[in-house]
């Protein structure tokens, strides 16, 4: 390990790093000298994606999800991130929501973080410690109209890790979770709004750059059982100190 590459020699995992959140924690810890593997139902593209390994990983689909996993974590493995989510077509009224897309969100949001937790935490207790990154949202914390699915598979997703993390040995496993502060400029946002959308006051995946590789290159030392909350400067807190503030808006119906 160096300075310029402070994760050298790591193994990492990424489900769900394809693109948001997930691709801007994935190419940080690959720009640190990690080996970096993106689970996603699409290849990695544009700049850094050839630093990049894929695995084909549909979390609607849970054998497949449950073989991949455990097949890529048969071996030791330093971190791993927890990036998935399905936000649903639009924001909408409970009573305007199909239960398909009920069953969607808990399939991926919350369903999935249970397949990856169950496939990967053998691998990183083994590497002693091993670092789990769940990316949550700040309707974990405040709920909100039009995001009842969203919002209560989210709460349900940081519900299991504050559970597990209360579970592992933190000289084994160290269990955090971060949140933007802010909407994050996504390709899953930008499907739902207008083509002449201003998002020059939204955040950037890349701001989760330097959280994401302290965490790694520390194991997220200090920090199990945490959830920090990520600000467009790239500098972070815990929501337990400052709650992140609601994202949510009336509902038009």
């Amino acid at each position: 390990m160096t300075a310029a590459s402070p994760l050298a020699g790591h193994r990492t995992i990424v489900v769900g790093g394809s693109t948001g959140i997930g691709r801007g924690i994935a190419d940080a810890w690959a720009a640190a000298g990690a080996e970096v593997i993106v689970c996603s139902r699409r290849r990695p593209t544009g700049a850094g994606a050839e630093r990049l390994g894929w695995e084909h990983v549909d979390l609607t689909d849970p054998e497949l999800t449950r073989s991949r996993l455990r097949r890529l974590a048969a071996d030791p493995v330093n971190a791993v991130c927890f990036s998935s989510v399905h936000y649903g077509a639009r924001r909408a009224p409970f009573s305007d929501v199909r239960e398909q897309e009920w069953r969607d969100q808990l399939e991926v949001n919350t369903t999935g973080l249970w397949l990856t937790l169950a496939a990967t935490l053998p691998a990183l207790r083994a590497a002693a410690p091993g670092l789990f990154l769940g990316v949550s949202s700040e309707v974990a914390f405040n709920a909100g109209p039009g995001r009842s699915g969203y919002a209560a598979s989210k709460a349900a997703a940081k519900a299991l890790l504050d559970s597990v993390a209360q579970e592992e040995d933190s000289t084994r496993v160290r269990i955090v979770q971060v949140l933007p502060a802010g909407m994050v400029d996504s390709p899953g946002i930008r499907s739902r709004r207008p083509a002449d959308f201003d998002y020059s006051s939204y955040m950037r995946p890349a701001d989760f750059a330097a959280v994401a590789t302290e965490l790694a290159a520390t194991a997220g030392d200090k920090h199990h059982g945490d959830c920090l909350v990520v600000g467009d400067n790239g500098q972070w807190w815990s929501a337990y100190d400052s709650a992140p503030v609601s994202q949510s808006r009336p509902v038009r119906r």
